[in-house]
């Protein structure tokens, strides 16, 4: 395995930081080219989740996925969280479109995972990617930025819809847009499939946000798979004892640790 921090420009001219791991190249095996996870961790878009990053992308590169986390900007960055945050997941998904070779991977099998407050910065992107005024506005073209699909996991989807108050300045950092504030407003045909999961008695980022999705979805006529578990509270990430932080041991939760396995099914079936 071969690990890189790089640092890319985006379509606004901002920098960011991805941290890539890449499978090395068996002759042997019948699939040379590998599909790619895009990690993008929570946060509450103030910290960016560790337990939600590398363990994340180390568990996908072992069911062969090449992987990146890809970092962005947050509230006591410079700038505002968007467009750039969104910016930040099509540039990386067009730098490793460009760069499949390099990498070894199936530009057509890239896959977006974003947890948290990172399910809000992946579902603006697919949102951003389709749409038409964004494209003209930063130069990209939407099948070159589009991830092929995503995976949600307790995603914030509508900012209006937290079971906690946003941290002191976010509000004037986050965006006015309708459909960027809500991104089940900006659910399209074009929009990826969708992999969806969260836990019941989600205090921080209610249930009713995947739900919103799922309808947004549905209505659009996008497949989707979701998985609602009875318990499991917010930011379980993996759900197992690797990535359980002290004070919570609830979040070794082998049941919910299922969505992961459940995820690698979905994916064998629709890439």
């Amino acid at each position: 395995m071969k690990v890189e921090n790089l640092t890319l420009t985006n379509f606004n001219g901002r920098k960011f930081n991805i941290h890539t791991y890449t499978l090395d190249i068996n002759p042997q095996l019948i699939e040379q080219k590998k599909p790619l996870m895009i990690v993008i961790p929570g946060g509450s878009f103030d910290h960016l989740s560790k337990r939600e990053g590398e363990p994340v992308a180390l568990a996908y590169l072992s069911h062969g996925y090449n992987a990146v986390v890809m970092d962005y900007n947050l509230v006591q960055d410079p700038g505002t969280i968007y467009p750039d945050a969104g910016l930040d997941v099509l540039t990386t998904v067009k730098y490793y479109r460009d760069n499949a070779d390099k990498y070894n991977i199936d530009p057509q099998k890239i896959i977006t995972i974003g947890f948290s407050a990172g399910g809000h910065v992946a579902s603006s992107a697919n949102y951003m990617a389709n749409n038409d005024e964004f494209a003209e506005k930063y130069g990209y073209i939407s099948k070159e930025v589009l991830p092929n699909k995503t995976i949600l996991g307790y995603p914030l989807i509508n900012i209006d819809q937290l079971g906690f108050a946003m941290p002191e300045g976010a509000e004037k950092e986050l965006p006015s847009d309708a459909k960027l504030r809500d991104t089940a407003l900006g659910v399209s045909r074009e929009t990826p499939a969708t992999f969806i999961f969260q836990a019941w008695d989600d205090p921080i980022v209610l249930i009713s946000n995947s739900i919103e999705y799922i309808r947004a979805l549905y209505a659009n006529q996008v497949k989707c798979e979701a998985h609602l578990f009875t318990k499991g509270g917010h930011g379980f990430s993996l759900a197992r004892p690797e990535v359980v932080e002290r004070g919570r041991e609830s979040q070794d939760n082998p049941h919910d640790a299922k969505w992961f396995s459940l995820s690698l099914e979905w994916l064998k079936e629709e890439l």
